[in-house]
């Protein structure tokens, strides 16, 4: 397919090359174990395909779905040597990241129709959420826009505490309150602010409960509802964020959280430490949601557009 062809960013490519290292070496070494001494993709190939692809956290439906592709390439074909293997598995999971993700967006950027766009950052304690929200303001300063943070995970001094370091850090507002204030409260402050200050864009950071789902969608309810009282179709976006080195941990979080609240994006995180990039793939199929943002590494650049061909190109390099 001619889109492996195209010239992505070095810096920003080589960081992501780096990144899915751990996951690339690890899905080869059993890929190439596969199909050691085959010549030809037959069932037995597929058979531990199949196995591969599911203990590299991409899932059962979504390894079946592939696995499905691949025999109708097969069947199409009639020989396919394991040579081509790697490359027909190349384009069958950018298709199948085709389906969710649509754009080949490579730059951090919010609809201009909606100002300020406000994003509502939703995901359990400790996956990155607080981190993310600090590395998408700097990038979102970077691109010349003017953005206000919420502190509206109130229940933990901690959250209220980090966002604040990174306000702090990237040189950017924050609206806060004491902790164990209402979080819809903050939320309404915050986009009050926003709209006083003419911003781009507003990030509300929400607490990262999920010992009580009923509780959680009636917070993250109330939180809405409150900050439609300032901008009539707030939030424009509900991104959840996942810890991609736990796994199939991941699409636990991801069905709780989508059971709580409409989430309309993804951030996958820590990436870079793992060998279980393929939770990508799997996550943003089954869940039919689109990863907006992966994280692959420690640094205040390394939180990336989600850019599925320069993803799978580097997956499967």
């Amino acid at each position: 397919m001619s889109f492996f062809k195209k010239i992505f960013s070095s810096e920003k490519k080589e960081t992501l090359d780096k990144g899915l290292e751990k996951s690339k070496s690890s899905f080869f070494s059993k890929l190439n174990k596969a199909v050691a001494g085959k010549s030809k993709v037959d069932d037995d190939v597929l058979d531990n395909l199949e196995e591969i692809l599911v203990t590299s956290d991409v899932g059962v439906n979504t390894t079946l779905k592939v696995i499905d592709r691949i025999e109708a390439r097969v069947a199409q074909d009639k020989y396919v040597g394991t040579s081509e293997l790697n490359k027909i598995l190349r384009e069958e999971i950018a298709g199948l990241l085709s389906e969710t993700n649509s754009g080949e967006d490579t730059e951090f950027t919010v609809p201009k129709e909606n100002k300020p766009h406000v994003i509502m950052v939703v995901g359990v304690n400790g996956v990155g959420k607080t981190t993310t929200i600090g590395k998408l303001a700097y990038q979102f300063k970077k691109q010349g826009l003017n953005v206000v943070l919420g502190a509206a995970d109130t229940f933990r001094a901690a959250a209220i505490d980090q966002l604040e370091v990174w306000a702090n850090r990237v040189n950017i507002p924050i609206v806060k309150q004491e902790m164990g204030s209402d979080p819809a409260s903050v939320a309404f402050d915050t986009l009050q602010s926003a709209v006083t200050q003419n911003a781009d864009v507003v990030i509300i950071d929400t607490a990262g409960r999920l010992h009580n789902k009923i509780n959680l969608m009636n917070e993250l309810t109330k939180v809405k509802r409150v900050m439609q009282k300032v901008v009539d179709d707030a939030p424009h976006d509900v991104l959840l964020v996942l810890d991609g080195s736990t796994g199939q941990n991941a699409f636990e979080q991801a069905k709780q959280f989508t059971a709580a609240t409409e989430v309309t994006s993804l951030a996958v995180t820590k990436l870079d430490g793992t060998a279980k990039g393929g939770v990508v793939i799997g996550i943003s199929d089954q869940f039919q949601i689109p990863v907006k943002y992966i994280g692959v590494g420690e640094g205040i650049e390394d939180l990336q557009v989600f850019n599925k061909y320069e993803f799978v190109d580097s997956f499967f390099k």
